[in-house]
Protein backbone atom coordinates (compact mmCIF):
# COMPACT_ATOMS: atom_id res chain seq x y z
CA UNK A 1 0.00 0.00 0.00
CA UNK A 2 1.13 3.57 -0.62
CA UNK A 3 2.48 5.51 2.36
CA UNK A 4 1.41 8.80 0.78
CA UNK A 5 -1.02 10.85 2.88
CA UNK A 6 -3.46 13.03 0.99
CA UNK A 7 -3.44 16.65 2.12
CA UNK A 8 -7.03 17.44 3.29
CA UNK A 9 -6.77 20.82 1.64
CA UNK A 10 -6.09 19.13 -1.69
CA UNK A 11 -9.24 17.01 -1.27
CA UNK A 12 -11.66 19.91 -1.10
CA UNK A 13 -14.97 19.14 -2.86
CA UNK A 14 -16.18 22.74 -3.07
CA UNK A 15 -19.24 21.71 -1.04
CA UNK A 16 -20.47 25.25 -0.48
CA UNK A 17 -20.97 25.62 -4.22
CA UNK A 18 -22.59 22.16 -4.57
CA UNK A 19 -25.00 22.80 -1.68
CA UNK A 20 -25.93 26.19 -3.13
CA UNK A 21 -26.59 24.73 -6.57
CA UNK A 22 -28.70 21.90 -5.13
CA UNK A 23 -30.76 24.47 -3.19
CA UNK A 24 -31.36 26.39 -6.41
CA UNK A 25 -32.50 23.24 -8.25
CA UNK A 26 -34.89 22.37 -5.41
CA UNK A 27 -36.29 25.89 -5.45
CA UNK A 28 -36.96 25.75 -9.20
CA UNK A 29 -38.67 22.38 -8.83
CA UNK A 30 -40.89 23.55 -5.99
CA UNK A 31 -41.90 26.68 -7.89
CA UNK A 32 -42.68 24.62 -11.02
CA UNK A 33 -44.78 22.21 -8.96
CA UNK A 34 -46.44 25.04 -7.00
CA UNK A 35 -45.06 23.68 -3.75
CA UNK A 36 -44.81 25.68 -0.57
CA UNK A 37 -41.47 27.40 -0.04
CA UNK A 38 -42.27 28.38 3.53
CA UNK A 39 -40.09 26.85 6.25
CA UNK A 40 -41.72 23.81 7.81
CA UNK A 41 -41.63 20.08 8.35
CA UNK A 42 -42.02 17.17 5.97
CA UNK A 43 -44.96 17.45 3.56
CA UNK A 44 -45.17 13.84 2.36
CA UNK A 45 -45.33 10.43 4.02
CA UNK A 46 -42.07 8.60 4.70
CA UNK A 47 -41.21 5.32 3.02
CA UNK A 48 -38.97 4.43 5.96
CA UNK A 49 -41.75 5.11 8.47
CA UNK A 50 -44.19 3.00 6.43
CA UNK A 51 -41.68 0.15 6.39
CA UNK A 52 -41.59 0.13 10.20
CA UNK A 53 -45.39 0.40 10.40
CA UNK A 54 -45.92 -2.55 8.03
CA UNK A 55 -43.38 -4.60 9.98
CA UNK A 56 -45.39 -3.95 13.14
CA UNK A 57 -48.69 -4.80 11.44
CA UNK A 58 -47.20 -8.05 10.11
CA UNK A 59 -46.19 -8.95 13.64
CA UNK A 60 -49.61 -8.07 15.03
CA UNK A 61 -51.33 -10.18 12.36
CA UNK A 62 -49.04 -13.20 12.87
CA UNK A 63 -47.40 -12.68 16.28
CA UNK A 64 -45.95 -16.16 16.78
CA UNK A 65 -44.54 -16.37 13.26
CA UNK A 66 -43.68 -12.82 12.19
CA UNK A 67 -43.41 -11.18 15.61
CA UNK A 68 -40.38 -11.13 17.96
CA UNK A 69 -38.35 -14.32 18.10
CA UNK A 70 -38.66 -14.53 21.90
CA UNK A 71 -42.43 -14.01 22.06
CA UNK A 72 -44.42 -16.58 24.04
CA UNK A 73 -48.07 -17.46 23.53
CA UNK A 74 -49.09 -16.22 26.96
CA UNK A 75 -47.84 -12.76 25.95
CA UNK A 76 -49.46 -12.64 22.51
CA UNK A 77 -52.35 -10.34 23.37
CA UNK A 78 -50.12 -7.92 25.26
CA UNK A 79 -47.66 -7.81 22.37
CA UNK A 80 -50.41 -7.33 19.78
CA UNK A 81 -52.06 -4.54 21.79
CA UNK A 82 -48.79 -2.75 22.51
CA UNK A 83 -47.62 -3.07 18.90
CA UNK A 84 -50.90 -1.86 17.42
CA UNK A 85 -51.00 1.12 19.76
CA UNK A 86 -47.55 2.14 18.55
CA UNK A 87 -47.89 1.49 14.82
CA UNK A 88 -51.41 2.90 14.49
CA UNK A 89 -50.30 6.17 16.08
CA UNK A 90 -47.39 6.18 13.64
CA UNK A 91 -49.77 5.46 10.77
CA UNK A 92 -52.06 8.27 11.94
CA UNK A 93 -49.22 10.76 11.46
CA UNK A 94 -48.49 9.43 7.96
CA UNK A 95 -52.17 9.58 7.01
CA UNK A 96 -52.34 13.18 8.24
CA UNK A 97 -49.39 14.04 6.02
CA UNK A 98 -51.06 12.63 2.90
CA UNK A 99 -54.41 14.23 3.63
CA UNK A 100 -52.82 17.58 4.43
CA UNK A 101 -50.81 17.44 1.23
CA UNK A 102 -53.93 16.64 -0.82
CA UNK A 103 -55.91 19.43 0.91
CA UNK A 104 -53.32 22.20 0.60
CA UNK A 105 -55.28 23.90 -2.23
CA UNK A 106 -58.73 23.18 -0.76
CA UNK A 107 -59.87 25.97 1.56
CA UNK A 108 -62.79 23.84 2.82
CA UNK A 109 -60.40 21.32 4.39
CA UNK A 110 -59.51 22.75 7.79
CA UNK A 111 -56.84 21.20 9.99
CA UNK A 112 -59.58 19.88 12.28
CA UNK A 113 -61.31 18.16 9.34
CA UNK A 114 -58.04 16.61 8.19
CA UNK A 115 -57.34 15.33 11.70
CA UNK A 116 -60.84 13.84 12.05
CA UNK A 117 -60.61 12.19 8.62
CA UNK A 118 -57.18 10.75 9.40
CA UNK A 119 -58.43 9.28 12.67
CA UNK A 120 -61.43 7.74 10.88
CA UNK A 121 -59.16 6.09 8.30
CA UNK A 122 -56.82 4.57 10.86
CA UNK A 123 -59.72 3.33 13.00
CA UNK A 124 -61.29 1.70 9.96
CA UNK A 125 -58.03 -0.02 9.10
CA UNK A 126 -57.68 -1.26 12.68
CA UNK A 127 -61.21 -2.69 12.63
CA UNK A 128 -60.45 -4.40 9.30
CA UNK A 129 -57.39 -6.28 10.62
CA UNK A 130 -59.31 -9.42 11.73
CA UNK A 131 -60.83 -9.73 8.24
CA UNK A 132 -57.44 -9.12 6.65
CA UNK A 133 -56.00 -11.91 8.80
CA UNK A 134 -58.76 -14.27 7.63
CA UNK A 135 -58.04 -13.43 3.98
CA UNK A 136 -54.33 -14.03 4.53
CA UNK A 137 -55.09 -17.37 6.20
CA UNK A 138 -56.96 -18.35 3.03
CA UNK A 139 -53.96 -17.29 0.92
CA UNK A 140 -51.59 -19.34 3.07
CA UNK A 141 -53.88 -22.37 2.84
CA UNK A 142 -54.13 -22.01 -0.95
CA UNK A 143 -50.35 -21.90 -1.25
CA UNK A 144 -49.89 -24.95 0.95
CA UNK A 145 -52.53 -26.96 -0.89
CA UNK A 146 -51.38 -25.79 -4.33
CA UNK A 147 -47.65 -26.45 -3.97
CA UNK A 148 -46.51 -30.07 -3.48
CA UNK A 149 -43.13 -28.75 -2.29
CA UNK A 150 -44.69 -27.01 0.72
CA UNK A 151 -44.22 -29.03 3.89
CA UNK A 152 -46.33 -26.89 6.23
CA UNK A 153 -48.40 -23.75 6.38
CA UNK A 154 -45.70 -22.26 8.59
CA UNK A 155 -43.11 -22.77 5.85
CA UNK A 156 -45.44 -21.01 3.42
CA UNK A 157 -45.91 -18.03 5.73
CA UNK A 158 -42.23 -17.69 6.56
CA UNK A 159 -40.70 -18.37 3.16
CA UNK A 160 -43.01 -17.69 0.23
CA UNK A 161 -42.61 -14.34 -1.55
CA UNK A 162 -46.19 -14.58 -2.80
CA UNK A 163 -47.46 -14.52 0.78
CA UNK A 164 -45.18 -11.62 1.65
CA UNK A 165 -46.62 -9.73 -1.32
CA UNK A 166 -50.18 -10.53 -0.28
CA UNK A 167 -49.65 -9.37 3.31
CA UNK A 168 -48.63 -6.02 1.90
CA UNK A 169 -51.41 -6.04 -0.68
CA UNK A 170 -54.21 -6.82 1.76
CA UNK A 171 -53.08 -3.85 3.89
CA UNK A 172 -52.41 -1.59 0.90
CA UNK A 173 -55.76 -2.35 -0.74
CA UNK A 174 -57.61 -1.35 2.42
CA UNK A 175 -55.66 1.92 2.62
CA UNK A 176 -56.41 2.53 -1.07
CA UNK A 177 -60.14 1.98 -0.49
CA UNK A 178 -60.05 4.30 2.53
CA UNK A 179 -58.75 7.17 0.42
CA UNK A 180 -55.00 7.34 1.00
CA UNK A 181 -53.62 6.08 -2.33
CA UNK A 182 -50.09 7.40 -1.82
CA UNK A 183 -49.64 5.48 1.43
CA UNK A 184 -51.18 2.43 -0.24
CA UNK A 185 -48.73 2.69 -3.14
CA UNK A 186 -45.78 3.03 -0.76
CA UNK A 187 -46.83 -0.15 1.06
CA UNK A 188 -47.21 -1.97 -2.27
CA UNK A 189 -43.82 -0.79 -3.49
CA UNK A 190 -42.13 -2.07 -0.33
CA UNK A 191 -43.34 -5.55 -1.30
CA UNK A 192 -42.37 -5.00 -4.93
CA UNK A 193 -38.81 -4.17 -3.90
CA UNK A 194 -38.58 -7.20 -1.62
CA UNK A 195 -40.26 -9.84 -3.79
CA UNK A 196 -40.26 -8.69 -7.42
CA UNK A 197 -44.07 -8.96 -7.37
CA UNK A 198 -45.82 -5.77 -8.50
CA UNK A 199 -49.45 -5.56 -7.37
CA UNK A 200 -51.17 -2.20 -7.60
CA UNK A 201 -53.08 -1.52 -4.37
CA UNK A 202 -56.23 -0.80 -6.36
CA UNK A 203 -56.45 -4.40 -7.62
CA UNK A 204 -59.33 -6.36 -6.08
CA UNK A 205 -58.27 -9.91 -5.14
CA UNK A 206 -60.54 -12.55 -3.64
CA UNK A 207 -59.76 -15.12 -0.96
CA UNK A 208 -57.39 -18.02 -1.52
CA UNK A 209 -55.04 -16.28 -3.96
CA UNK A 210 -51.77 -18.12 -4.65
CA UNK A 211 -48.77 -16.66 -6.46
CA UNK A 212 -46.31 -19.51 -7.06
CA UNK A 213 -42.63 -18.47 -7.25
CA UNK A 214 -43.76 -14.94 -7.93
CA UNK A 215 -40.88 -13.06 -9.54
CA UNK A 216 -42.05 -10.78 -12.34
CA UNK A 217 -45.79 -10.96 -11.61
CA UNK A 218 -47.57 -7.69 -12.49
CA UNK A 219 -51.21 -6.97 -11.58
CA UNK A 220 -52.71 -3.66 -12.63
CA UNK A 221 -54.82 -1.17 -10.72
CA UNK A 222 -58.27 -2.09 -12.03
CA UNK A 223 -57.78 -5.86 -12.18
CA UNK A 224 -60.49 -7.91 -10.48
CA UNK A 225 -59.54 -11.42 -9.37
CA UNK A 226 -61.98 -13.93 -7.94
CA UNK A 227 -61.50 -16.65 -5.35
CA UNK A 228 -59.03 -19.55 -5.45
CA UNK A 229 -57.06 -18.13 -8.38
CA UNK A 230 -53.49 -19.29 -8.95
CA UNK A 231 -50.83 -17.51 -10.99
CA UNK A 232 -47.19 -18.37 -11.65
CA UNK A 233 -44.07 -16.30 -12.15
CA UNK A 234 -43.84 -13.61 -14.85
CA UNK A 235 -47.63 -13.39 -15.31
CA UNK A 236 -48.93 -9.96 -16.35
CA UNK A 237 -52.50 -8.80 -15.88
CA UNK A 238 -52.10 -5.49 -17.67
CA UNK A 239 -53.74 -2.84 -19.80
CA UNK A 240 -53.94 -3.14 -23.57
CA UNK A 241 -54.33 0.57 -24.32
CA UNK A 242 -54.78 3.88 -22.56
CA UNK A 243 -57.65 6.17 -23.64
CA UNK A 244 -56.47 9.77 -23.88
CA UNK A 245 -58.15 13.12 -23.38
CA UNK A 246 -58.23 16.03 -25.82
CA UNK A 247 -54.67 16.97 -24.85
CA UNK A 248 -53.35 13.46 -25.41
CA UNK A 249 -52.98 12.65 -21.71
CA UNK A 250 -54.04 9.19 -20.44
CA UNK A 251 -57.50 9.15 -18.83
CA UNK A 252 -57.01 7.79 -15.34
CA UNK A 253 -59.30 5.52 -13.34
CA UNK A 254 -61.09 3.72 -16.20
CA UNK A 255 -61.36 -0.10 -15.98
CA UNK A 256 -58.54 -1.33 -18.21
CA UNK A 257 -57.24 -4.54 -16.65
CA UNK A 258 -58.55 -8.14 -16.76
CA UNK A 259 -61.44 -9.57 -14.77
CA UNK A 260 -60.40 -13.06 -13.67
CA UNK A 261 -63.17 -15.24 -12.28
CA UNK A 262 -62.95 -17.97 -9.61
CA UNK A 263 -60.73 -21.05 -9.87
CA UNK A 264 -58.63 -19.80 -12.79
CA UNK A 265 -55.01 -20.93 -13.26
CA UNK A 266 -52.58 -18.74 -15.22
CA UNK A 267 -49.22 -20.37 -15.94
CA UNK A 268 -45.75 -18.84 -16.13
CA UNK A 269 -45.09 -16.06 -18.58
CA UNK A 270 -48.70 -15.57 -19.66
CA UNK A 271 -49.80 -12.03 -20.53
CA UNK A 272 -53.46 -11.03 -20.26
CA UNK A 273 -54.18 -7.50 -21.47
CA UNK A 274 -57.18 -5.23 -21.46
CA UNK A 275 -60.60 -5.40 -19.80
CA UNK A 276 -61.09 -9.01 -20.86
CA UNK A 277 -62.95 -11.64 -18.88
CA UNK A 278 -61.35 -14.97 -17.97
CA UNK A 279 -64.22 -17.28 -17.15
CA UNK A 280 -64.53 -19.46 -14.07
CA UNK A 281 -62.25 -22.50 -14.06
CA UNK A 282 -60.34 -21.49 -17.19
CA UNK A 283 -56.67 -22.37 -17.63
CA UNK A 284 -54.22 -20.06 -19.41
CA UNK A 285 -51.06 -21.83 -20.55
CA UNK A 286 -47.49 -20.59 -20.25
CA UNK A 287 -46.28 -17.73 -22.47
CA UNK A 288 -49.75 -17.19 -23.96
CA UNK A 289 -50.75 -13.67 -25.00
CA UNK A 290 -54.47 -13.11 -24.32
CA UNK A 291 -56.37 -10.02 -25.47
CA UNK A 292 -59.87 -11.52 -25.77
CA UNK A 293 -62.42 -13.08 -23.43
CA UNK A 294 -61.91 -16.70 -22.40
CA UNK A 295 -64.95 -18.90 -21.77
CA UNK A 296 -65.50 -20.63 -18.42
CA UNK A 297 -63.58 -23.90 -18.20
CA UNK A 298 -61.63 -23.24 -21.41
CA UNK A 299 -57.98 -24.18 -21.82
CA UNK A 300 -55.84 -21.70 -23.75
CA UNK A 301 -52.41 -22.94 -24.80
CA UNK A 302 -49.75 -21.33 -26.93
CA UNK A 303 -50.34 -23.71 -29.84
CA UNK A 304 -54.12 -23.29 -29.74
CA UNK A 305 -53.81 -19.51 -29.45
CA UNK A 306 -51.56 -19.38 -32.51
CA UNK A 307 -53.93 -21.67 -34.44
CA UNK A 308 -56.94 -19.52 -33.53
CA UNK A 309 -55.14 -16.38 -34.66
CA UNK A 310 -54.21 -18.06 -37.97
CA UNK A 311 -57.82 -19.06 -38.59
CA UNK A 312 -58.96 -15.52 -37.80
CA UNK A 313 -56.60 -14.15 -40.44
CA UNK A 314 -58.06 -16.33 -43.24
Amino acid sequence: MSDLTLDPRAASFDLQHVVSELAAVRQRWREAQQRSTEPGGRELPSREALSDIVKGLRGALFPMRLGPSDLRQESEDFYVGHTLDSVLHGLLHQVRLELSYAARHDASQSEAKVDAHALHIVRELAHALPHIRELLDSDVTAAFEGDPAARSVDEVLLCYPGIEAMIHHRLAHRLYALGVPLLARLVAELAHAQTGIDIHPGATIGAGFFIDHGTGVVIGETAVIGQRVRVYQAVTLGAKSFPTDADGHPVKGLPRHPHVHDDVVIYAGATVLGRVTIGKGASIGGNVWVTHDVAPGAQVTQARSQRDESVAML
